[in-house]
């Protein structure tokens, strides 16, 4: 009974020191840039509406944290709805192409050609489509952001088969389709939590940057705009993170996604 309970304290105390040795290195890396940020304005004397101190920025976030949140708010449903409806069509596209060839073919290259058009004239062009007092073009910008990041990720998913598991279903007279839905799909789902992974964020930076091309003034992106023309660049900042905490957020809830929903992953990790 006391080895059992020596070996539980002692693995409490090694997940408690791998906790801490996770956290404190950033900790401390953010403490010391955000104090030489702060010294480096004070010994130069940099003015305010060129490099404004870390502190003013923060007065500047929670005096007007209403203003702020109402922005992230709208910037960040514009960046969820692109995000949910990328990745359903990223993921089903993949799976077409792989099922039906000929498809494939035709879709490939349209998505790579896509993929390479800056954004800023897929946004401008959007833009002119809709009214100026709708988000439907942000968040097709998003989508299309998100839709190639999935799209690429899933579709290498479905072709990373091992070779035993498709000859033991041919040998089985498996159609292709049952082939597609008990291998190839199962096998496609890390992939696809991969490529969620990565395109949570971008979408979040779609979304802001999409802002500054027209559109409703509500946003993130044209808050930041305007308020450096105004030279009132702490106010701006205070936008700038409140951009990176949306960022944070989709990052971290897409990772709290895949922990939930795959959970064979999850095991594989902790090992």
């Amino acid at each position: 009974m006391s080895v059992s309970r020596r070996r539980v304290g002692s693995g409490t105390r090694s997940g408690g020191d791998g906790v801490v040795a996770k956290v404190l290195p950033p900790v401390i890396v953010g403490a010391l840039f955000f104090g030489g940020w702060e010294a480096f304005v004070d010994w130069q004397h940099v003015r305010e509406f060129i490099l404004p101190k870390p502190s003013e920025i923060w007065k500047q976030l929670f005096d007007n944290f209403g203003l702020v949140r109402s922005a992230s708010v709208v910037t960040g449903t514009n960046a969820l709805v692109g995000l949910i409806l990328g990745t359903i069509l990223g993921a089903l596209l993949a799976a077409t192409a792989n099922r039906y060839r000929a498809f494939g073919e035709l879709l490939n290259p349209l998505t790579i050609t896509i993929a390479a058009i800056p954004a800023v004239v897929i946004v401008s062009v959007l833009n002119n489509m809709y009214s100026v007092t709708t988000q439907t073009g942000r968040r097709v910008m998003v989508t299309l952001a998100v839709f190639f990041i999935v799209f690429v990720q899933v579709a290498r998913g479905l072709r990373q088969n091992h070779p035993t598991q498709l000859e033991l279903m041919r040998s089985y007279a498996a159609s292709p389709r049952e082939i597609l839905r008990k291998v190839r799909i199962p096998n496609a789902v890390g992939y696809l939590f991969t490529g969620i992974r990565t395109a949570a964020p971008i979408a979040v930076i779609i979304a802001l940057v999409s802002e500054y091309f027209g559109g409703t003034q509500d946003g993130l992106g044209q808050r930041i705009a305007s308020n450096f023309s105004l030279s009132k660049t702490a106010f701006a900042f205070a936008y700038v993170v409140g951009g990176s905490i949306v960022g944070l957020l989709f990052f971290a809830g897409s990772n709290l996604l895949e922990y939930v929903a795959v959970p064979w992953r999850r095991r594989r990790y902790s090992r």
